[in-house]
């Protein structure tokens, strides 16, 4: 999972771990050691029963995986292929009677897509370090190579500026529902950067603008126009100068064209641009329903080329695609449903017609904020009601956005908002099984005879043991034949 470009069987007795050893790229060996030793207790030694390697040769990420009675050959085409060939050997491993075998095959692997990613939004309900860690984890274990982190919202702000102190003195304590708030000091974002990297994740961070900024109110009152709440539809209404703690959007906007919010964009990219070595930032650019239009045009166009002036490629959500000055190239990340109204695919073709590409993310598929079931106790159902793990894996990206064809899509990302997740468990009980349908959407190619709902649903059942030894306390949802 997900499942791989080519694999044959070769029927030969299995390869058993007992008593297996190690041999080559050292970092490779110690994923593949501490995988191996929390799958099964067994501890593999140094020796040549499995031999890991990068040898250059395939595409980027690529690897090929050959195991037989005698001995497992793992060769990436870098770094990354190498690290995602020992995610798929991982999974391999199961038990025979009383022994732990790996199964005789030949696979060759390369992703579909090079954009990969996983949302964990941070501003709703903060997560420290620890959690964004172990869900790197995750979403690294499914060849997921992306982590977009949402490091700003109504509720908080959530990252350090050494040019813009306030924002965390005064804008970062509260969160939803009045929950303890936080933010990431430079050093634990970069700890967080650094960590994601030797995942072969990169960071793509989010600063929401111009909508989706209260918090930013409560540090620069001069820059923050009047709460528009006659566009709230859902939550609490909010005061000016107060923290926000409810989930309401759409309200809050800065104010567009005063040179303190231009000093104020300048000063907050250019830091951040510092302390990200990705090529991504994301600047937002959603959900400002109470902000003038030309406004609008006006300030995502003149963010998205602050970004590319500073040396990075500008992301931003689809509405952002309005504006008819955006910045050449700017990626944009479509969020409407599989079924997109007129105005959603019109906004994100624009990316498209200027020199970007599209990263994917229907919210009626791959939200993993949005329930599982009717009755799970997390989660919202604004995205076309409860999305199930069939309906996240029923979708094709090239079917989404009429005139977007696969060469003008970067890839597919799988977003998840906190209105409703605290802790870990809760990301957990939300993201799985459904990120595995994100990431074989992402990874696999589009056909094929494993590519079917019934296959994937099975092997999802298959992984029930791994996800459990690796502490990732996952709902069983019905919809999965599971694995004792």
């Amino acid at each position: 999972m997900p499942f791989p470009a080519d694999v044959a069987r070769t029927g030969d007795a299995p390869f058993a771990l007992d008593g297996a050893t190690v041999r080559g790229d050292p970092d490779a060996a110690e994923h593949l050691r501490a995988l191996v030793r929390t799958r099964t207790g067994v501890d593999l030694g140094t020796g040549g029963g499995i031999a890991l390697t990068v040898d250059g040769a395939g595409p980027a990420e690529s690897y090929r995986l050959e195991v037989s009675a005698t001995g497992i050959r793992i060769a990436g085409a870098d770094a990354a292929g190498l690290f995602y060939g020992v995610q798929t050997l991982g999974q391999l491993v199961h038990r025979d009677g009383d022994a732990w075998v790996v199964p005789s095959l030949r696979i060759f692997d390369a992703p579909r897509f090079a954009y990969r990613g996983v949302m964990l939004d941070v501003a709703r309900h903060f997560h420290d370090v620890a959690t964004v860690r172990a869900y790197i984890d995750r979403a690294a274990s499914l060849k997921l190579n992306v982590l977009h982190l949402h490091l700003s919202d109504d509720q908080g702000w959530r990252l350090e500026l050494r040019s813009r102190p306030e924002l965390t003195a005064k804008a970062s304590a509260t969160a939803v529902d009045g929950a303890a708030g936080g933010f990431y000091a430079q050093d634990e974002y970069q700890q967080i950067v650094a960590y994601a990297a030797s995942r072969h994740m990169t960071v793509v961070p989010e600063f929401d603008m111009p909508g989706h900024t209260h918090a930013v109110g409560l540090a620069y009152p001069e820059i923050a126009a009047a709460p528009v709440v006659e566009v709230i539809t859902e939550g609490s209404v909010p005061v000016a100068g107060e923290p926000y703690t409810g989930i309401g959007v759409g309200f809050s906007s800065l104010r567009i064209g005063d040179e303190a919010t231009d000093a104020f964009v300048r000063d907050v990219y250019t830091e951040l641009a510092e302390l990200t070595p990705g090529p991504w930032l994301h600047f937002g650019g959603d959900e400002s329903l109470g902000t003038d239009p030309e406004d609008f045009a006006r300030f995502v166009a003149q963010t998205s080329a602050v970004i590319t002036a500073l040396g990075k490629t500008p992301v931003a959500w689809h509405e952002a695609g309005a504006a008819a000055d955006l910045a050449p190239g700017t990626i944009g990340q479509f969020w409407g449903f599989v079924s997109p109204t007129d105005a959603a695919a019109r906004h994100a073709r624009a990316f498209a017609e200027r020199g970007g590409r599209l990263v994917l993310s229907p919210a009626d598929a791959v939200y993993l904020d949005m329930k599982p079931t009717a009755d799970s106790p997390l989660g919202l159902t604004w995205a076309n009601g409860p999305t199930s793990l069939a309906r996240a894996y029923g979708w094709e990206p090239t079917g989404v956005v009429e005139g977007i064809g696969e060469e003008a899509i970067l890839g597919v990302e799988a977003p998840l908002w906190t209105e409703t997740v605290a802790t870990l468990e809760d990301i957990d009980a939300l993201a799985f099984p459904r990120i595995a349908a994100a990431a074989e959407i992402a990874w696999s190619p589009a056909s094929g005879a494993e590519r079917s709902w019934e296959s994937f649903r099975g092997r999802v059942g298959g992984l029930g043991p791994l996800w459990t030894t690796l502490g990732i306390r996952f709902p069983a949802l019905e919809e999965v034949p599971w694995t004792a």
